[in-house]
């Protein structure tokens, strides 16, 4: 009997999110990444509540070693806004889990990526000395706006993607449909 640690789902969820994480790698659209469904699908498929939050993280930290070892970019002045709706988006996960069904992975989906939105561009303003004030703000998140659209579809993308694969496995791989 396998341990529940490393049963078939728990090696399936975790080889989705490092090849998702590994993804950030290739070119894509601005925004257009598996951040946050990294976490959301984490935080809903791994039964340790703490493991939902650090094997997604690890995953994070690891893709962005990799992208400041290939670009130059992976560690910039708002990355710590980055990781809090990262960490934010597990918490959404959790209540997920709860009710899992697609109709709460869509709106899981949408809230991690208004929180991506709302977190990261604050972080933007906070990062560059609260330039501007209030009016600042507003224009960063009115500078955001085009990207935001790309977060959307990236995270409603990205979540069918790794959901979806989940679904497919657990119907269609022997050692996941007996988990």
């Amino acid at each position: 009997m396998q341990s529940k640690l490393f049963s078939a789902k728990f090696i399936f969820v975790s080889v989705v999110i490092l090849l998702a994480a590994l993804s950030r790698v290739l070119p894509h659209i601005p925004n257009f990444t598996p951040i946050a469904a990294m976490a959301l699908f984490g935080a809903v498929n791994f039964s340790d509540k703490r493991l939902a939050f650090i094997i997604p993280m690890l995953a994070m930290i690891l893709s962005d070693v990799a992208i400041e070892f290939i670009f130059g970019w992976g560690f910039h002045n708002t990355i710590v806004y980055v990781y809090a709706s990262f960490i934010l988006t597990s918490c959404i996960g959790l209540y997920v889990r709860k009710h899992n069904n697609l109709k709460t992975i869509v709106a899981g989906s949408l809230a991690a990526s208004i929180l991506f939105f709302g977190i990261t561009n604050f972080g933007v303003w906070a990062a560059n000395g609260f330039v501007g004030g209030s009016a600042g703000l507003a224009g960063v998140y009115t500078l955001g706006l085009p990207y935001f659209s790309y977060t959307l579809l990236g995270d409603l993308f990205y979540n069918a993607i790794l959901f979806g694969s989940l679904y497919f496995a657990q119907r269609n791989i022997l050692a996941l449909i007996k988990a």
